[in-house]
């Protein structure tokens, strides 16, 4: 009877006063199998189970929370195709860049204790950054021919990809200086992965970077405490998030998805897996997650700092991460130099995008229905997060499938984010 009057109630305010039927929605949604839940689940998993259909994915877990608790999740497919083994709610996957957003929130931490100073030179914490050059072309013999930069990396600068840094997967010089140097790849866990020349001048542009992984080195300079172990302290432990880490435990192996390449139109599983015994923890792509888990984190960042009772943040830090922290810099498309790992990278082209503190920054209306000044990231294996401050929602979708931003899968994701607005009350 109760789950009938608030039925009623809900529908009432609804009908009768839309705007406030979000708050409504976040206060009375239940979660249980067993317990009344009013966010409408069937639209939105028949879009997700037409994807695995249609073989767009093996298998996804996708999730949504407002401010007050989780409005759906689910999962739908295989973790590995042809076994026949459920992708589950509680399926565990490598995350990747989704691993960014959460070293920021440490480094943010650290700020608010003054331990750290966004626009003081990093190198203070890393040597590294203050001998660093400028890449201005090839040589003879095809020496990188290097320059010092026009001033000092910061902190700041890490953080908005914004330093001069570049991966070798969408820039054609930091590849071929890494194929020249021999460097190890950025997933190795070898901190000589991310010893890469600038191509441009701190605070010059906007480049999609190494910048975060060095943003984790700063972390274990200032903390004294690995990356992992400072986050497990400071960030796993008081949301909850007990099914993430850059090693896989024997509770999340038992719960693992395997990494699957598209080749040809037919999705293939790979052995493709970090190390679990990595000489340097990657702050900019190394953790395993589920959406689950990281949920507990968005819904950190929707109430201002504020999750599982515990304050991990300042409201004033989390306004501030939200906000664009590059001036006139914009984000611009990745165009690709590995197809096997990446297709040519833009979200939502036409509307001009910024960088917060580890955010992107949608500064118009999305034809999803995500907000202007969303935040929002993704994941190599095409997983995807985006936080709404304004409708107070936010939502995380997972797969295990490369190359990035593969057609198919960045499709459906994009159908679950949009159905995710089509069914809000």
């Amino acid at each position: 009877m109760r789950h009938t009057a608030y039925y009623l109630l809900a529908y009432r305010i609804c009908r009768f006063r839309p705007n406030s039927c979000l708050n409504l929605v976040s206060r009375f949604t239940l979660f249980r199998e067993d317990q009344f839940r009013m966010f409408p689940q069937a639209p939105i998993d028949a879009v997700l189970k037409a994807g695995i259909a249609n073989r767009n994915v093996p298998g996804v877990t996708a999730a949504v929370t407002s401010r007050d608790g989780m409005l759906y999740e689910a999962g739908f497919g295989e973790r590995c195709l042809g076994e026949g083994t459920a992708m589950t709610v509680d399926t565990v996957g490598w995350i990747a860049s989704m691993t960014k957003a959460i070293t920021g929130t440490a480094v943010m931490q650290l700020v608010e204790q003054g331990r750290l100073d966004l626009d003081a030179p990093a190198s203070a914490w890393a040597p590294y950054l203050g001998e660093v050059q400028v890449l201005e072309g090839f040589g003879a013999g095809g020496r990188p021919l290097t320059r010092a930069p026009k001033r000092a990396i910061t902190m700041r600068h890490l953080l908005t990809h914004s330093a001069g840094f570049g991966y070798p997967n969408w820039n054609e010089d930091i590849q071929r200086y890494a194929e020249i140097e021999v460097l190890p790849v950025a997933d190795s866990g070898d901190i000589r992965a991310f010893m890469t020349p600038l191509v441009f001048d701190p605070g010059e542009r906007w480049l999609y970077s190494i910048g975060i992984d060095w943003a984790g080195k700063i972390v274990e300079a200032v903390s004294g405490k690995t990356l992992g172990a400072y986050l497990q302290e400071a960030i796993f432990e008081p949301l909850g998030m007990v099914s993430t880490g850059f090693r896989i435990t024997p509770a999340m192996r038992a719960r693992l998805a395997r990494v699957h390449r598209r080749q040809n139109g037919a999705l293939i599983p790979i052995d493709m897996e970090l190390r679990q015994d990595p000489p340097s923890e990657n702050g900019g792509g190394g953790l395993y997650s589920t959406v689950g888990d990281y949920l507990k984190f968005i819904q950190m960042i929707l109430n201002g700092g504020t999750g599982n009772g515990q304050r991990v943040l300042q409201d004033e830090t989390v306004r501030m991460m939200s906000r664009n922290q590059m001036g006139d810099c914009r984000v611009t498309k990745l165009p690709t130099f590995n197809a096997e790992m990446s297709l040519d990278a833009e979200f939502f082209p036409g509307i001009p995008k910024t960088w917060g503190l580890t955010f992107m920054l949608n500064t118009e209306a999305a034809p999803t229905g995500r907000s202007a000044n969303s935040l929002a990231w993704a994941g190599l294996t095409n997983s995807y997060y985006w936080i709404d401050p304004e409708k107070g929602i936010g939502g995380a979708f997972m797969s295990q499938v490369l190359p990035f931003v593969d057609e198919q899968a960045l499709a459906l994701y994009l159908d679950f984010e949009t159905a995710v607005y089509d069914n809000l009350c």
